[in-house]
């Protein structure tokens, strides 16, 4: 089994940035890529970003590209999702995702429990 657990999230005014991080441990050798979906009230979870082993893949939703930066530590395994120019529409709960093969937009193979972003104009 694979435990991701999230940290970093909270309440910041529009503009400002938050660094969100993620650890991976258990079977975490079983993770080949790493990222982040978030869900905003009443809305579906959504893909943020992902990031393949070694960061030689990298993909962004067009809604965050220019403005949040994912980057990992595989040493640790650990995940980033450094965000900036932060926007009230960015406002969701956060969740850590782990694929055991390629970045998915649409699925995951683990999910972290999710941390909440808040973002006031």
């Amino acid at each position: 089994q694979v435990q991701l657990v999230e940290s970093g999230g909270g309440l910041v005014q529009a503009g400002g940035s938050l660094r969100l991080s993620c650890a991976a441990s258990g079977r975490s050798f079983s993770v080949h890529a790493m990222g982040w979906f978030r869900q905003a009230p009443g809305k579906e979870r959504e893909f943020v970003a992902g990031i393949g082993w070694g960061g030689v893949k990298i993909d962004y939703a067009d809604s965050v590209k220019g403005r949040f930066t994912i980057s990992r530590d595989d040493a640790k395994n650990t995940v980033f999702l450094q965000m900036n120019s932060l926007k009230p529409e960015d406002t969701a709960d956060y969740y850590c995702a782990g694929w055991t093969g390629p970045i998915s937009r649409y699925a995951s193979d683990y999910w972290g429990q999710g941390t909440q972003v808040t973002v006031s104009s």
